[in-house]
């Protein structure tokens, strides 16, 4: 794809034309002087990675490559030497919406150099999403920005479903809980928020370390310097004036929706899908009405005038979907305000329906459509949110879905910003979220079908169906490089490879506070390895070799921890106010990439800190006991959800990600002598997956078995 960029915009040396030049492995802002990973010296933990196997360049390729970077160089200069010199950062993302500042909002508290250009002046006002999902809402709590949204929306328990035809009036057919006891969550309802309320949080978040959006900014084009590992031009225009505006970035994320222009920018990026002939006009505002359902999500049914979907809303409005029954397209644009506002009073008749004011109105066509790729051939640039895929607002899932691309992409990008990942890592990006939006638009078609149909008991079965999709604790992802099944494995528990972790109640040993597992320790970017068992004691020898192994100097995760040190000592997390509350330091004691955890059933009185090896007296924070079933929400034991059953002499591991699905699951028999370095082993195989230690990275091990106890070196 050619981008219509003018040439006299562009110095010389950088194309916006032909395939994309595939990315350095380390970050462009590194040293040059330091060389890439494939130029690791053979034996360095880099090279023992497995790798594809390279002819080795001649002495005019090399000759020839190092004039390309040269002249590359040469033209990064001429931009920052400009009047207005270029903007440099490690990730662009256009688009100021929730998937867009979800991004943002997580890349900027790991540390990295993030910059978000939006083409509007300001966050959006009214309308639009306004749903948050349980699996959303366990999110924000995992982001400590739930109590805000919590405090300030409104909670939808049920739904219910009213119907009328020429025969019979207006009545009510029956009720549904919206989230019955079988989906596992810690808030069975959805949160109606206005979408500009989620947007003002992350914005306030991002101010806090230092990030502001760049308003009136427009995306333009992006293109790519004429040497492999350079960076990418972003171009913008800015304001009325149009000023040109240029950012150099290490990776370009376009969530700037429907009509997204970066998809247009990325080669094969093709929207897939089709549109209904049916228009649906939405309306805010506060009502004035004696229906009695207006607090609850209710889908009332006329079979003379259409449907409404009635959703209340936060400072006592409500939302209505109103179905205008299809016409000739030249009618649509009658089809305004006052025209929607007499449908909804036909179809809610025999009831009275009047506004007390208006917030917003507007008018849509039904579309499901999924972008044919979610990045460009390199894993440079990359789509989020509407830009990815589109369908109708009345699951209340395009808020929800767009967020968690951003939640799911974040952490990968922190980790290749840094040179810690490997390209699978990146690459899993789009096969894991483009089959979640397949998976979307396949049940929106159905359900925005059924909703226009008004089948009641189509819809509810439907729903029931699939509610734990819904949810967002049914958006699985299958097996590949960061979701690994074991062969010859059987799954006994709720914890599974490539779903999400289950809630589960503990009891957090150094201060006795009963705490919700899943959340307690903070989204620092980290990965965290759980060990469970019954008796610590009886466990010991396992879980002495076991530390001692992975704290090897040959141990991959050893050697990923020391480069993660160096790297977050060059480009710390970004600290903000409530961290003197929060305490991040106490899960970044042992490791900046691993939070290591352990779970164990034993009393209390039975146990001491001072028991436990030495690197999990350090993980202190993450100790816990395993006691209060009586608190969870299936009332059973953390070990027994999440495993199924574990012997008395056994030990569990499981590896979460850090967007919180599991990763790996493995048990070993801790009465075996190696069973504690058969782990250790484990561990390195599951992480050499996608994970490479750069040749930036110090060769330290990240925690010594020879070091004084509790000190770490670095």
């Amino acid at each position: 794809m050619v981008l219509e960029t003018p040439s006299n915009d562009l110095p010389s040396g950088l194309k916006t034309e032909g395939p994309l030049q595939p990315p350095r492995q380390t970050p462009f802002f590194l040293s040059p002087s330091v060389p890439p990973p494939s130029q690791t010296p053979s034996g360095s933990p880099a090279a023992m990675a497995p790798a594809a196997v390279l002819e080795k360049p001649t002495e005019d390729q090399i000759s020839e490559d190092r004039m390309e970077t040269a002249e590359c160089v040469d033209r990064l200069s001429q931009l920052r030497s400009m009047p207005e010199a270029a903007i440099e950062c490690q990730v662009c993302v256009v688009g100021a919406g929730p998937a867009g500042l979800m991004l943002a909002c997580n890349l900027g508290r790991w540390g990295i150099k993030v910059e978000v250009v939006d083409d509007r002046a300001d966050q959006t006002p009214v309308g639009r999403a306004d749903g948050l999902q349980p699996k959303t809402i366990e999110t924000f709590r995992q982001m400590r920005l739930a109590d805000p949204l919590l405090q300030r929306g409104v909670r939808v328990y049920d739904i219910a479903f009213w119907r009328s035809t020429p025969e019979e009036p207006l009545h009510r057919l029956g009720r549904e809980v919206h989230y019955p006891p079988v989906i596992d969550v810690l808030d069975p309802y959805i949160l109606l928020v206005h979408q500009g309320m989620v947007e003002a949080l992350f914005i306030e978040d991002l101010k806090k370390r230092g990030v502001e959006v760049r308003r009136n900014h427009a995306f333009d084009s992006y293109s790519v310097c004429d040497s492999k590992g350079g960076p990418l031009q972003v171009n913008c225009r800015a304001n009325v004036t149009q000023d040109r505006k240029t950012l150099l970035t290490q990776y370009l994320v376009g969530c700037d929706g429907a009509h997204s222009k970066v998809r247009k920018s990325i080669p094969d990026a093709k929207p897939v899908g089709m549109s209904q002939s049916s228009v649906w006009g939405v309306l805010d505002g506060e009502l004035q009405t004696d229906f009695p359902d207006i607090w609850s999500k209710t889908l009332v049914y006329s079979q003379e005038h259409g449907s409404i979907l009635i959703i209340p809303r936060e400072r006592n409005m409500t939302r209505f979907y109103i179905e205008l029954k299809a016409g000739p397209k030249g009618d649509r644009n009658q089809l305004g305000q006052e025209f929607v506002m007499q449908r909804a009073k036909e179809i809610m008749a025999p009831f009275e329906v009047g506004w007390k004011y208006i917030e917003w109105f507007g008018r849509y066509q039904i579309g499901q459509r999924v972008a044919s790729r979610f990045c460009d051939n390199h894993l440079r640039a990359f789509l989020a949110g509407d830009a990815s895929h589109t369908h109708s607002p009345k699951a209340a899932q395009g808020m929800n879905t767009s967020m968690h691309d951003a939640w799911n992409l974040a952490w990968k990008l922190n980790l290749a910003s840094r040179g810690l990942a490997k390209q699978t890592l990146l690459a899993s990006y789009e096969e894991e979220r483009r089959k979640i939006a397949l998976d979307l638009v396949n049940f929106d078609y159905e359900h925005a079908n059924q909703i226009a149909g008004g089948d009641a008991v189509a819809l509810a079965e439907n729903f029931k169906t699939n509610v734990r999709f819904i949810s967002g604790i049914g958006a699985e992802y299958g097996e590949n490089a960061i979701n690994m099944v074991e062969p010859h494995s059987w799954v006994m528990g709720e914890a599974k490879p490539g779903c999400l972790l289950p809630p589960a109640k503990v009891t957090r040993y150094l201060d006795s506070n009963p705490v919700d597992i899943q959340l307690d320790i903070p989204m620092l970017g980290q990965f965290r390895i759980y060990l469970l068992m019954w008796d610590v004691h009886q466990s010991r020898i396992f879980l002495e070799t076991f530390c001692q192994a992975i704290a090897s100097p040959d141990a991959l995760v050893n050697q990923l921890s020391a480069a993660a040190s160096v790297s977050y000592a060059k480009q710390p997390r970004a600290p903000a106010p409530e961290d003197i509350y929060l305490r991040p330091e106490r899960y970044t004691a042992v490791s900046h990439l691993f939070t290591f955890g352990l779970i164990t059933t034993m009393p209390k009185s039975e146990i001491e800190v001072s028991d436990l090896p030495a690197l999990l007296q350090d993980s202190k924070w993450t100790f816990y006991l395993d006691d209060i079933p009586e608190q969870d929400t299936r009332g059973t034991l953390c070990t027994n959800k999440w495993l199924g059953s574990l012997g008395p002499g056994e030990v569990a591991i499981v590896n979460v990600r850090p967007d919180g699905y599991v990763g790996s699951i493995g048990r070993w028999d801790s009465s075996i002598d190696d069973a504690g370095e058969e782990a250790a082993k484990w561990l390195d195989t599951y992480y050499d997956r996608f994970l490479q230690v750069p040749a930036t990275a110090a060769k330290y091990p990240f925690y010594s078995k020879n070091t004084e106890r509790g000190s770490l070196c670095f």
